[in-house]
């Protein structure tokens, strides 16, 4: 199945409009399910969780026939309520253990993991910047608690890679796998994996039973480890035009929202931050998904530095810009992102506390 990502924003609005959530919530763990392959404009904040919800209600849908496709809506804003208030770069709930190493079994990154179903969805993250959700839950099970790397790295290396890479759902999701962010590991078998990738395959050191996988060692084959190289190619740099009478409206890697203040005159800037991107580094295909899709905002401009570089050496004045944890330091007028449920907010020890505020907003 051929898999392209477009970036014209009257396309991405087709996706939303082709969404059919009960499909969605039938068929979504199997890698040919009804998946809405939207995932990447959320995380690039080109639409939002509650711009898709509302799209789809106004179709009729009630919220009980469709509660699997409005969870999984939750779930990304569930996340980045943790990110708000906790640093995802450290565990969350618990230490990860047992733990190996800090590295990535090299098998995995060759994509001869020894599973062919993994196998395959490595090589489809190469290839286009995606991979299946239920995908990449085996993918960290087998690295972190199977292999018994320590989450971090290999979850900057699949943030590396995907389009829709987002920081909060990536480590909040691999710290779960680990039992970092959750009370158990996840863990998966060769048989769960053939029913869901429809593979076939048998005696791989994942053809065993839950329990014999849960207290084996680790495989010879998932035993050398490597550091993931992370190399990263932002942009040349060029120059940018301000008009100091207008005010400046500032874009990133995770605002790239053709809507916002559409119909106000100002300064568009799209702050690609290399100390940023050094500390959360993406591949080149990623970068140029963000270039594209910046596209479809008018007279956006390019720079290439910090915030505090650009109003230092800019007249900028009046700034606005979308609340992010990644943008601590901008100074000027912070507006909220679009919530599902703007007043649930705050740290969720779980989904499910979180879902149940959630639920009563909705209702």
């Amino acid at each position: 199945m051929e898999i392209k990502f477009d970036t014209l924003y009257n396309a991405i609005l087709e996706k939303i409009d082709a969404i059919d959530p009960i499909k969605y919530g039938r068929s979504r763990n199997y890698i040919d399910g009804d998946v809405s392959y939207l995932s990447p404009y959320i995380s690039r904040g080109v639409i939002s969780t509650k711009q898709i919800l509302e799209i789809v209600l106004k179709k009729g849908y009630k919220i009980y026939q469709i509660e699997q496709f409005v969870k999984e809506l939750c779930w990304r804003d569930y996340f980045q309520r943790v990110a708000q208030v906790k640093d995802l770069n450290t565990e969350i709930k618990h230490p990860q253990s047992p733990i190996l190493n800090h590295e990535i079994p090299s098998n995995i990154l060759e994509a001869h993991s020894g599973v062919s179903s993994i196998n395959d969805a490595i090589n489809t993250l190469y290839q286009t910047g995606y991979m299946h959700n239920h995908c990449r839950m085996y993918t960290a099970s087998i690295i972190c608690n199977i292999a018994k790397s320590h989450w971090h790295h290999p979850a900057q290396w699949m943030y590396y890679h995907l389009l829709d890479g987002d920081w909060a759902s990536n480590a909040c999701s691999w710290q779960w796998v680990a039992a970092a962010n959750s009370s158990k590991k996840y863990f998966a078998n060769q048989e769960n994996i053939n029913k869901y990738t429809y593979s076939n395959q048998r005696n791989t050191y994942m053809d065993k039973s839950y329990e014999e996988i849960e207290t084996m060692e680790t495989p010879t084959q998932l035993l050398d480890t490597k550091k993931f190289e992370l190399p990263l190619t932002l942009p040349e740099s060029s120059s940018i035009k301000i008009n100091n009478t207008l005010p400046t409206f500032i874009y990133n890697y995770y605002n790239l929202d053709p809507q916002w203040h559409k119909a106000e005159a100002g300064n568009r800037i799209l702050l690609i931050d290399p100390d940023l991107f050094s500390r959360y580094p993406v591949s080149k295909k990623c970068i140029d998904f963000m270039l594209d899709l910046s596209k479809n905002i008018p007279d956006i401009q390019l720079y290439i530095g910090n915030f505090k570089t650009l109003v230092e050496t800019h007249p900028i004045d009046h700034v606005y810009f979308k609340e992010h944890p990644f943008n601590f330091d901008y100074k000027g007028i912070q507006e909220d992102r679009d919530w599902i449920a703007e007043k649930v907010s705050g740290y969720f020890p779980s989904f499910f506390a979180y879902w149940k505020k959630v639920e009563k907003q909705l209702k």
